[in-house]
């Protein structure tokens, strides 16, 4: 019994030190975008600690020194995973209206944003591992189209790449919120917040306790929408002096509204 058990073991070693080629298996060529596209999976699947060079190696069946002729480090493997999640959100260059083309910008990042969430930490903090100028193209092809959009719509040069900082700030800000606010079970985060509420001195927090049917109701796309026509008032204001009046779309009313910068709201067009 003991002979083969240990011959048993033998055997299992001697298969798992077997090549691919060896058990008849045909590997896939490897590739920058299946590197790319196998360490987003382990990402989204596992997280950013299980990450590393091993386990990549693991998931594409090969020896983890191969992977530094796709990404020379981490920091580059990352890079790439940012690159390769970008590559699906664009900007249409000559729109004719680039308010309508910022809308949908928002909203298509928000989809990424929600899709990847462990990718948006490395959208906002991560530190390139090469200067802006020597970054893959994917990655710039989106501050190009948007400096294009803008400058269409007579935006200076400097106050084109000024609105695209503020605008991907608060993209980037909002997808941080709204996966702080993101739960699984929303009636059991009531519960506890309004238990929460109830332990606070209600003298010492009167806001807080207000709003307390409030706090736990979070519409992640109506605070987009919101801030998005904040944002395009703000920048027409600041960066296009010629223009009095920005049409607006209200997140609760699906007929546009025409507000004057710095005004309040008309009724003209409702």
């Amino acid at each position: 019994m003991v002979r083969s058990t240990v011959a048993s073991e033998v055997d299992k070693m001697a298969q798992r030190n077997r090549t691919p080629k060896d058990r008849g298996l045909v590997r896939t060529s490897l590739t920058t975008q299946r590197v790319r596209a196998a360490a987003l999976e382990i990402l989204d699947a596992e997280g950013p600690e299980a990450l590393t060079m091993r386990r990549l190696a693991q998931a594409l069946d090969r020896e983890a020194m191969t992977l530094y002729r796709y990404a020379r480090n981490k920091a580059a493997l990352l890079d790439g995973i940012v690159e390769l999640v970008l590559s699906d959100l664009s900007i249409e260059p000559t729109a004719e209206d680039w308010c309508e083309e910022l809308r949908l910008l928002a909203d298509n990042f928000q989809r990424l944003a929600l899709a990847h969430p462990h990718v948006v930490p490395l959208l906002v903090t991560l530190p390139r591992a090469t200067p802006l100028g020597l970054h893959p193209i994917g990655t710039l092809r989106l501050l190009e189209d948007f400096l294009q959009l803008l400058t269409g719509a007579g935006f200076s040069r400097i106050d084109a790449l000024n609105s695209y900082r503020l605008f991907f700030g608060f993209l980037h800000g909002h997808a941080l919120c709204a996966l702080q606010e993101a739960v699984q079970d929303k009636e059991e985060a009531a519960d506890r917040l309004r238990l929460a509420l109830h332990r606070l001195p209600r003298p010492q927090f009167p806001q807080l306790h207000a709003l307390r049917t409030n706090l736990s109701d979070y519409d992640g796309v109506s605070q987009l929408h919101q801030g998005v026509e904040l944002m395009i008032i703000a920048l027409q204001s600041f960066f296009q002096p010629g223009s009095a009046q920005v049409a607006l779309q209200s997140p609760t009313n699906p007929s546009p509204l025409v507000g004057r910068v710095g005004l309040e709201p008309t009724t003209d067009g409702l």
